[in-house]
């Protein structure tokens, strides 16, 4: 459907901001380069903390280095079952 932007396109740009900024354009053309160069920054740096988090492992452990748990006190009651009684059929 759009084709992309070519010469016509630029030439009526160009012509369009120097009608709207006249003397201004080269500031106006500074300061959004100023501000692109931020944001690229900005999202750059965003980036490379997401690929530090994705890839974070704060202590690698081995198999050799696994202690094992202290062992659990358990002061509850334990389950004894009641004496059988004999029925006495036999």
């Amino acid at each position: 459907m759009f084709g992309g932007i070519g010469t016509p396109e630029l030439i009526a740009f160009g012509v369009l901001a120097l009608m709207l900024f006249g003397a201004r354009l080269p500031e106006v053309a500074r300061n959004l380069g100023s501000t692109y160069r931020g944001l690229k920054k900005n999202v750059d740096e965003f980036k490379r903390e997401f690929q530090a988090v994705e890839t974070y492992d704060p202590k690698p452990r081995l198999t050799s280095q696994v202690e094992e748990p202290p062992p659990i006190e358990d002061d509850a009651p334990k389950f004894t079952p009641p004496p059988q009684q004999d029925t006495g059929s036999d």
